[in-house]
């Protein structure tokens, strides 16, 4: 075993014995296993919503695509999210506090009375999670093996790194998340600021002289091209990430576990400062434009590491690996107990009303490793690039935005019947472009190249807003509950 090896395992023992202690005192009902008993300060749940910045698509996708295309990488750095969440994340956490709410099926049941969209919500919310969880295996494994030096192979990574989150989460929920966050921060910020710093100094003499040279051995590399990834796409991909960030059903559960409305203002305040460090990880895979030339395809999403790895000694190497593994696990357990508590208590409880609250709880930890592997065997089964998995995922969750939004109104535009036909119409866009991989130009052939670089998932949300106010102007209007004033 080598150093980074050796220093790559010592993070995985202590992630997994943190995340064990940490249900210690505790007695894990469903809404402690999933909420945390609501009792998450601002630094807690900080940690948690800042796990949704820094996953493996941060280390690897994010700096791929710095790597591989340039002045589209930027829409990463994208602060619009945090300022919606000063206003909404407070709303969501009252009306969950009031009816004491555990997962995001359960807001949609309890707003617009309605069984049957708790359910669509749910099977929406884990097809978007399985290629998010999917997103986190395949990074935990390609860093491990990287980082390692080959040494630990990217299918043995995953499966050891599953194995320990599963393990905790089925001991201790969002506590474990929550425990392990705090390294995994602490070592990202280290990591991230160090590679960062360091690469652009090495190489090219400054931050400055490396855009300088980049530009000048690829002219328009670090500008947004006429077409494909052009304006239009930019602007839509922003739009739709911004207003998405907030639905994934692990950062919804991260909302319910906040102590105060307070606790998340303060958060929504303090995660842009903690999401600016991205601009390093897009220094690193810039750093390595010149000085790793040659990846192509997936390779790209390997930017980062080739670089490091030519550039720093194992010790150093292995502590990047270690910065990596964390940002696999701390996300991917989050998706995993969301995943499992949506199917126990919106499907299957909702579907059997006579399941007690002590069998949906046991149900829930017995689905962690059911949906641990399933998500094995589409991680092993192939798939595309990180970011596109991730933004794929991203046209799934925004497809909830208007329901939320309407249904934290106090005179709500929308019908049950309104948003169960929009957002079906939204998925089902989303899932079609998915699997056929059609574009704007399939569709509108004739139209300009600014109408063809549109996000699908930002048109999937237009189709569905419109549907969605058509079908509620034509059923008859029922009493929603209001939202909560914060």
């Amino acid at each position: 075993m080598n150093i980074s090896t050796a220093i790559i395992a010592a993070f995985l023992a202590l992630s997994l014995g943190l995340g064990i202690m940490a249900s210690r005192g505790k007695e894990m009902s469903l809404e402690q296993w999933t909420t945390g008993g609501r009792g998450f300060g601002s630094i807690l749940v900080f940690l948690l919503m800042a796990g949704e910045i820094y996953t493996t698509n941060a280390f690897l996708g994010i700096s791929g695509w710095a790597y591989g295309k340039g002045g589209a990488a930027f829409f990463n750095i994208n602060m619009l999210n945090y300022v919606i969440a000063y206003w909404l994340t407070p709303k969501i956490w009252a009306y969950g506090k009031r009816h004491s709410l555990i997962s995001q099926s359960d807001f949609f049941v309890k707003a617009y009375g309605s069984n049957a969209l708790g359910i669509l919500v749910a099977v929406v919310g884990l097809v978007a999670l399985l290629p998010y969880l999917v997103i986190q295996l395949k990074g935990l494994g390609i860093i491990v093996s990287e980082t390692s030096y080959g040494a630990i192979s990217p299918t043995f990574a995953i499966w050891v790194g599953t194995i320990s989150m599963v393990i905790y989460v089925m001991v201790s929920g969002i506590h474990g998340s929550a425990w392990t966050a705090v390294v995994k921060d602490l070592l990202i910020l280290a990591v991230v600021l160090g590679v960062g710093l360091y690469l652009p100094y090495h190489y090219y003499g400054g931050i400055e002289a490396m855009w300088r040279a980049v530009e000048a051995a690829k002219p328009g590399f670090l500008t947004l091209p006429d077409k494909g990834f052009s304006a239009t796409w930019y602007i839509s991909t922003l739009l739709l990430v911004s207003l998405g960030f907030f639905m994934w059903p692990h950062t919804f559960l991260a909302t319910f576990s906040a102590k105060n409305a307070n606790a998340l203002r303060k958060n929504a305040i303090m995660l842009p400062i903690y999401a600016l460090f991205l601009l390093f990880v897009i220094f690193a895979g810039t750093a390595a434009v010149l000085e790793v030339p040659g990846l192509t395809g997936g390779g790209i999403d390997l930017a980062l590491f080739k670089i490091s790895m030519k550039t720093f000694n194992p010790v150093i190497v292995g502590f990047i690996g270690a910065a990596g593994l964390l940002t696999a696990i701390v996300p991917g357990s989050l998706i995993i107990m969301s995943a499992s508590a949506l199917f126990a208590k919106n499907i299957v409880k909702t579907l059997r009303p006579q399941t007690t609250d002590q069998q949906t709880a046991k149900l829930a930890k017995a689905m962690v490793p059911v949906f641990a592997l399933i998500t094995l065997y589409a991680t092993f089964g192939g798939g595309d690039a990180i970011t596109l998995l991730f933004l794929m995922g991203y046209g799934f969750v925004t497809q909830l935005t208007p329901a939320v939004i309407g249904g934290l109104m106090e005179n709500n535009p929308f019908t049950k019947e309104g948003v169960f036909a929009g957002i079906s119409a939204g998925a089902i866009i989303v899932a079609v472009q998915a699997i056929t991989k059609f574009n704007m130009s399939t569709l509108l052939p004739t139209f300009p190249s600014f109408v063809h670089d549109l996000n699908i998932g930002f048109l999937a949300l237009s189709v569905n807003i419109v549907v969605c106010f058509l079908v509620s102007a034509f059923t008859k209007r029922q009493a929603v509950p209001a939202a909560v004033k914060s």
